[in-house]
C-alpha cells in the first residue's frame, strides 16, 4: 500500500506539472482549453471552471490539455472565434505552448531539490580526505586519510565541490596541494591522471558528508545549479548510450514504481529526492525530436517558421503516429525487462 501511495502521488505530480505548464502558456497565448486531465480512460470526477473542464480519470500512467483548434474534427470547437483556437496562434506561440510542458517539470525538480535543502538540508562535503585509492597519485604523493586540503596552486578550497572544481581546471597537470596535518601544513605536488570514465582524479574520497540547512532563497539557487548538473550528467549518459561506451540502461513504470517503493522505505525526503530525478528524466526525455514527443512537434514548427509553411496536417499526424506506435512497443520490451529483473534479477 505504501508503494502505491507514493508512486500514485509522485506519477501524479511529475504529469500535473507538465500539464500545467502547457495550460498555463496556452492560456497565456489565448487559446481556449476545453479539457484538463489528469490520467486517462473512464473519469473519476470532474468539474467545470470558466471555459475548462477538470478531470481525473482512472488510470494514472499520463494526462492531456486538450485545446480548441488541435483537432479538426473536435465537436467542441464550433463557433469559437479563429484567434482562440491552436492552429491560428503564431509557430513561436504554438511552440512555447508546447516546450512549456517539459520546462515545468525542470521547474518542479528546482522547487523539490530546494524544499530538501531547506527542510532536510543539502549534503556538504569538506575538503577533509575519507579513503586513499591505492595506486593513484594523492596516494604515491604521501596523502593521508583525516588530511584536509586547504588549496590548490595556491587556491583556496573550502569544500569538496571547490575542491573538485580546482582540480578539473588542471587536467593532467601538476597540482601543489596545500594540506593540514594535525597542527603542522605539509606541501605535495602530485599530477592528476585520467581513470577508466574518462576523467581527471587524484584518487581521493571525502568523508561522510555533512546536510546544511539553506534558507529558502539559498535553497532555490541551489535546487536550480543541481538541476542543471544533474540534466548534464542524464544528457551525457544518454551520449555514451548512443556511442556504446555506456550500457543501455532504461526503466518503464514497473521498474520505477519498484524504485519507489524502496524510496519509500527511506521516508519522504528520499521519495521526493526520487521524484526530482524522474521529473528532470521525463522533461528531458519529452524534449528529444522523436515523432509523438514534445521534441518533435517543436521540430516541425521550426520548420514551419523557417520555409514559412507548415507540413501537411496528415502527414505530421502519419508521422507522429508511428513515433506513438513505436514508443509503445519499446514501453512493452521494457516493461517486460523491468517485470524478468524483477523475478529473476536476485537469483
Amino acid at each position: 500500500m505504501q508503494t502505491f501511495i507514493a508512486s500514485v502521488a509522485v506519477f501524479g505530480l511529475l504529469i500535473f506539472f507538465h500539464e500545467l505548464g502547457h495550460f498555463l502558456v496556452a492560456k497565456k497565448v489565448g487559446i481556449m482549453v476545453h479539457e484538463f486531465s489528469l490520467g486517462f480512460g473512464p473519469k473519476v470526477f470532474g468539474f467545470n471552471r470558466g471555459e475548462t473542464r477538470y478531470n481525473l480519470r482512472l488510470l494514472p500512467l499520463g494526462g492531456f490539455v486538450r485545446m480548441a483548434g488541435m483537432d479538426p474534427n473536435e465537436e467542441d470547437d464550433q463557433g469559437i472565434p479563429l484567434d482562440r483556437t491552436f492552429n491560428f496562434k503564431t509557430a513561436l506561440q504554438r511552440a512555447s505552448v508546447i516546450i512549456a510542458g517539459p520546462l515545468m517539470n525542470f521547474v518542479l525538480a528546482v522547487v523539490l531539490f530546494a524544499v530538501i535543502f531547506t527542510l532536510q538540508g543539502m549534503p556538504y562535503a569538506t575538503t577533509e580526505v575519507g579513503e586513499v585509492i591505492k595506486g593513484f597519485p594523492a596516494e604515491k604523493a604521501g596523502l593521508k586519510v583525516g588530511d584536509r586540503i586547504v588549496a590548490v596552486n595556491d587556491n583556496s578550497v573550502e569544500d569538496w565541490n571547490q575542491l573538485v572544481a580546482e582540480t578539473n581546471k588542471h587536467p593532467g597537470e601538476s597540482l601543489n596541494l596545500t594540506i593540514q596535518r594535525g597542527k603542522e601544513q605539509v606541501k605535495l605536488t602530485l599530477t592528476t591522471v585520467k581513470d577508466v570514465s574518462g576523467q581527471y582524479k587524484i584518487g581521493i574520497k571525502p568523508t561522510q558528508p555533512l546536510m546544511k540547512k539553506l534558507n529558502p532563497l539559498a535553497a532555490l539557487a541551489a535546487g536550480t545549479s543541481f538541476t542543471i548538473q544533474v540534466s548534464g550528467l542524464i544528457l551525457s549518459f544518454i551520449g555514451q548510450m548512443f556511442t556504446q561506451q555506456a550500457p543501455v540502461d532504461l526503466a518503464g513504470p514497473v521498474g520505477v514504481v519498484n524504485e519507489i517503493g524502496k524510496a519509500a522505505e527511506f521516508g519522504i525526503f528520499q521519495v521526493m529526492q526520487l521524484a526530482a530525478f524522474l521529473s528532470i528524466n521525463l522533461g528531458l526525455f519529452n524534449l528529444l525530436p522523436i515523432p509523438a514527443l514534445d521534441g518533435s512537434r517543436v521540430l516541425f514548427l521550426l520548420w514551419e517558421k523557417i520555409t514559412g509553411r507548415p507540413v501537411e496536417p496528415s502527414k505530421e499526424s502519419f508521422i507522429h503516429l508511428i513515433g506513438f506506435g513505436l514508443l509503445l512497443l519499446l514501453m512493452v520490451v521494457i516493461t517486460y525487462n523491468d517485470i524478468v529483473n524483477l523475478m529473476f534479477g536476485n537469483r
